[in-house]
């Protein structure tokens, strides 16, 4: 899968082919992948792969998960003008979308760290970008959370509008999903979240409740459902994330590590 994603990033660039080629013949060439803001590197695997596509070789001095400061050399690589210069576009978009991502997880995972909360991706993800964007943020420390429909049985508020009777919806799911598949129910209030832990979920997740809110759910679960996970989600920033670690939930999901995250600044020197 990573080849194939490789494969078609660098043929959307390339295109025909690259016309510099064109002009002169190639010549022996060497790079440094030099950072030119902080964070944390993602994207090694991508471009390994594109490495061993391509045929040029990469030494790296920052791996995967591992924090750069401004004007450290996070990698050189070496192989004709020709290669160095076509691969240079996909090498270092691969790089920074990758580490962007891992960049800002990093920092809600720092916020959350003290209070033994999960933190978890979401599939708010580009399109045929979700496994890069996910890797990204398991870079930067979250889980991921599925990574499709396929994974688990998630009941969102759009679900049950369907749903005439919760619990012998999942009553009848339980016959036929994976035996291993968790079955997930979103609630925007308590009522529906207790309604969804005597039905029979393994998970609740609480969607766009305020931390009192999500505490009192807490309590809830403690009480009488103590084996079931609960999640907390919806609008759930920098800002906010510590007030929701504080609660006891199990976890914390956020589509912002991937939809806002803002671009560092890597680049390419050419020796």
């Amino acid at each position: 899968m990573i080849e194939q994603f490789v494969k078609a990033a660098l043929a959307e660039d390339v295109g025909r082919g690259d016309l510099y080629a064109l002009v002169e013949p190639a010549v022996a060439a060497s790079a440094k992948i030099i950072a030119k803001s902080e964070g944390i590197v993602a994207g090694q695997k991508y471009i390994d792969a594109l490495a061993k596509l391509e045929n040029f070789s990469i030494d790296w001095f920052k791996f995967d998960k591992q924090t750069f400061k401004h004007g450290d050399v996070i990698a050189t690589v070496r192989a004709d003008s020709h290669t160095l210069l076509r691969c240079e576009r996909t090498l270092l978009d691969m790089l920074l979308h990758a580490s962007s991502i891992a960049t800002l997880t990093k920092k809600y995972v720092d916020v959350i760290e003290p209070y033994n909360v999960k933190l978890l991706d979401t599939r708010k993800t580009r399109p045929l970008l979700r496994v890069f964007e996910k890797y990204a943020t398991r870079c930067g420390g979250a889980v991921n959370h599925r990574m499709g429909l396929d994974d688990s049985l998630m009941i969102k508020d759009t679900h049950l509008k369907t749903i005439k009777n919760l619990q012998k919806y999942i009553e009848n799911a339980r016959k036929v999903i994976p035996f291993t598949a968790k079955i997930e129910v979103e609630a925007e209030t308590l009522f529906v979240a207790q309604e969804a832990m005597v039905a029979g979920a393994d998970i609740v997740m609480c969607d766009n409740m305020t931390p009192v809110q999500v505490e009192e759910v807490v309590a809830f679960r403690d009480e009488k459902h103590p084996h079931i996970l609960l999640e907390a989600s919806g609008n759930i920033s920098l800002e906010t994330i510590e007030e929701y670690a504080k609660t006891g939930v199990d976890a914390i999901s956020s589509g912002a590590l991937v939809h806002q995250a803002n671009w560092i600044d890597i680049s390419m020197k050419m020796d």
